[in-house]
């Protein structure tokens, strides 16, 4: 079952504007995609955070897909990697960098009077 975070962001054009740079100014991903449509002003950020979890000896990998359209911003979150089980079981209660992005989106978006709305998707697997 593949699961990830889906985050609709309303509000002022320019607090919406600043937020994807602010974001990855402040959080400072290992990779960024750019992309801007020549038809409108919808700018698209595809970002790659990678953590190693020493505890555990694993890596942890989220990637960013940040939609900057022009009423609204559309962000994307997905964690793979790690490991979970019984060996290791104890998973480390530090801050990851998911938490690090979740935080920093419900700062902004408070801080700046934005609008948030959050949706969890779920993949369920098909029947084939």
């Amino acid at each position: 079952m593949n699961s990830h975070t889906k985050y609709l962001v309303f509000g002022p054009k320019q607090s919406l504007q600043k937020m994807g740079d602010k974001l990855l100014s402040s959080l400072e991903p290992k990779f960024v995609y750019e992309y801007q449509s020549p038809l409108n002003k919808d700018h698209i950020f595809v970002a790659v955070f990678e953590e190693y979890e020493k505890q555990i000896n694993s890596s942890v990998t989220l990637t960013l897909v940040f939609e900057k359209r022009e009423n609204q911003n559309v962000i994307y979150l997905k964690k793979t990697g790690g490991r979970m089980g019984f060996r290791g079981s104890s998973l480390s209660e530090e801050k990851t960098v998911e938490h690090d992005v979740i935080e920093f989106i419900f700062d902004y978006t408070k801080r700046f009077g934005l609008t948030l709305q959050e949706e969890k998707i779920v993949k369920e697997d098909e029947d084939v």
